[in-house]
């Protein structure tokens, strides 16, 4: 018969990584048009061009099981275009980043940046309370028993939160995304705070996005061991202002304040396959 564990003795032994669930694969591609040689072809051959293009993009706009890609107009100088593939997994991610290479539009195109990621899902309290039940019972951390105590709890959440984890792209007119990472070094580091410090000041910080719920939607993408940076975040709305208004709120909160970091920020407007080839005029 197991003995109950001391509560400090069972708060020391709780792992420090929080449950995630997984879903798409996300794969974000950069592109600038090489207009000048665009121009240099005969309108017949631009026109054969974009309607491959146009094809293709049809093909793969209307989501079926995760699968799907969107195009978008980028503004100011960092590319022209921004195609974003949701797959199943990353060899289908790879298989969409060929077949657009394949495309002879791609001979107009080069590549600026690209970011490589996962729909994630922090299950921060759903963790602290399974960890706390199960020191509670005595059962070792990373145990048999321990793992298969997990397994089953993430695969109830991943049952229920299935359409979050596997989410069409949304069909707003205008897309905002940026990485970022969680500030370690200097005077403080995320990473060394206890699990339920975090999970208070993400709670806090998830409320401001819910007050937005109705005039943004917002996908988080997990990229640690993907990327340069630890997460992806993609807003979705009809009007870009709620992209500042929400940002800039989620900067006083204290996991922005004190521990985000964020990387270069890409803001587009949606191009559908109809509308492509009115993005590709010389």
């Amino acid at each position: 018969m197991r003995c109950m564990l001391p509560e400090t003795l069972a708060e020391t032994a709780l792992p420090a990584v929080p449950l995630t669930l997984e879903g798409a694969s996300v794969l974000h591609q950069m592109m600038r048009f090489r207009r000048p040689a665009w121009r240099g072809l005969p309108a017949a051959e631009r026109a054969v061009i974009v309607e491959e293009a146009a094809r293709w993009l049809d093909g793969w706009e209307k989501a079926s099981e995760g699968r799907q890609s969107a195009a978008y107009s980028l503004l100011g100088h960092k590319g022209d275009l921004l195609l974003l593939h949701f797959r199943r997994d990353f060899e289908e991610l790879n298989e969409a980043q060929q077949m657009f290479a394949r495309l002879r539009l791609s001979d107009y195109l080069e590549s600026t940046t690209s970011y490589l990621s996962m729909v994630e899902l922090g299950l921060y309290e759903s963790s602290a309370k399974v960890y706390t039940d199960l020191a509670a019972k005595g059962i070792p951390a990373h145990s048999e028993e321990w793992n298969r105590e997990i397994e089953a709890v993430i695969g109830r959440q991943r049952q229920a939160m299935a359409p979050r984890l596997w989410p069409e792209i949304p069909p707003a007119k205008y897309i905002c995304f940026y990485p970022m990472d969680r500030r370690r070094g200097e005077s403080v580091n995320w990473y060394r705070e206890p699990m339920a410090e975090r999970q208070r000041m993400m709670h806090e910080h998830g409320m401001i996005g819910r007050r937005y719920a109705g005039e943004v939607r917002q996908i988080i993408t997990g990229s640690i061991g993907f990327d340069d940076w630890e997460w992806g975040v993609d807003l979705f709305a009809e009007d870009p202002l709620v992209f500042k208004k929400l940002i800039y709120e989620m900067r006083f909160d204290e996991v922005s304040a004190v521990y985000a970091l964020f990387g270069t920020f890409f803001v587009g407007v949606r191009t559908r396959a109809d509308g492509l080839a009115n993005l590709l005029r010389a």
